[in-house]
């Protein structure tokens, strides 16, 4: 699946106002993410909150962190302008409008690397997870949460039963999320997947949620265009397949949580199979001197 960042960039800037009020879900699974930073044995010095929202979670770790740096990153600049509200008057956390893949930060710069439901909008985990251990300092963490593979499934079978295209986001399955991170020199991986499994009274409700929350799809192979009425009423025959014994239609959600180290300076980072010499400024300088004093 390529990702169509313009799109994600777009949907979550026109969800911003509303965001919050809707995602129901998406708090409780960043609030699952928050409870796992007791596995911290020092409190981090700065902390890095890649998509970020509203800041939610920014200004939890700030009051958690009083002494930390937080700084709250975000593709879409209007959660930002939302998030303003919460950083507060007295060291507010920082926010950064920046993609993912090319983060404005100083190599190990950063104690703590949070990031909630926001990799499954990213189609370069290579790239990302190479920015992320770029940015952490040596035995840094990273924690994070994003959708598995099984999430909406019912909505995906039920478009499956209208056409080919692609009508709803693929999702990447832990077991190679782990083994990008692996491969992104990161020690010591632990990933476990939550299930959880809401409840509408209308299938159009559901939809009608992602929308609102910017959570739409994003394939860059989608087609374009309004769907037609035919489309949606076959769809939504199909989805009646799912009514439970309730009366009420499920709505599947596989969220994989994560949580890694950084590896030691002396590690050399890899991309596409291929190590990244990683040589300090002053140290070529030094080379550069000795090799001019010995000419």
């Amino acid at each position: 699946m390529r990702i169509d960042v313009t799109r994600v960039r777009r949907a979550f800037s026109r969800a911003a106002p509303a965001y919050d009020a809707i995602a129901t879900l998406q708090h409780q699974v960043e609030a699952q993410l928050l409870g796992r930073l007791d596995l911290l044995k020092d409190a981090p010095q700065r902390v890095l909150d890649v998509g970020a929202g509203p800041g939610r979670a920014s200004a939890a770790m700030r009051k958690r962190f009083p002494k930390a740096e937080v700084v709250a990153l975000d593709l879409a600049l209007p959660m930002l302008r939302e998030a303003k509200a919460r950083a507060g008057w007295w060291k507010p956390f920082r926010r950064v409008c920046a993609d993912a893949r090319a983060l404005p930060l100083a190599d190990a710069s950063i104690d703590l690397l949070f990031s909630s439901l926001c990799l499954q909008w990213c189609e370069d985990l290579e790239t990302v997870f190479d920015e992320f251990r770029r940015v952490l300092r040596p035995g840094g963490w990273l924690l994070f949460s994003t959708f598995g593979p099984d999430t909406l499934t019912e909505l995906r079978q039920s478009w499956a039963a209208v056409d080919d295209d692609p009508h709803v986001n693929v999702f990447i399955d832990m077991h190679d999320i782990g083994d990008r991170l692996l491969a992104a020199g990161f020690r010591d991986p632990m990933l476990d997947v939550e299930h959880y499994d809401l409840r509408y009274s209308d299938p159009k409700l559901l939809m009608r949620e992602l929308k609102g929350i910017g959570a739409g799809n994003a394939d860059a192979q989608r087609a374009r265009g309004l769907t037609g009425k035919r489309k949606l009423a076959t769809m939504l025959a199909a989805y009646e397949g799912f009514r439970g014994a309730d009366g009420r239609y499920p709505a599947s959600y596989e969220v994989v949580y994560a949580q890694a180290q950084a590896p030691d300076a002396s590690q050399p980072r890899r991309r596409g199979g291929t190590d990244i010499a990683a040589v300090s400024v002053d140290s070529l300088r030094a080379q550069l001197k000795s090799r001019r004093g010995g000419s």
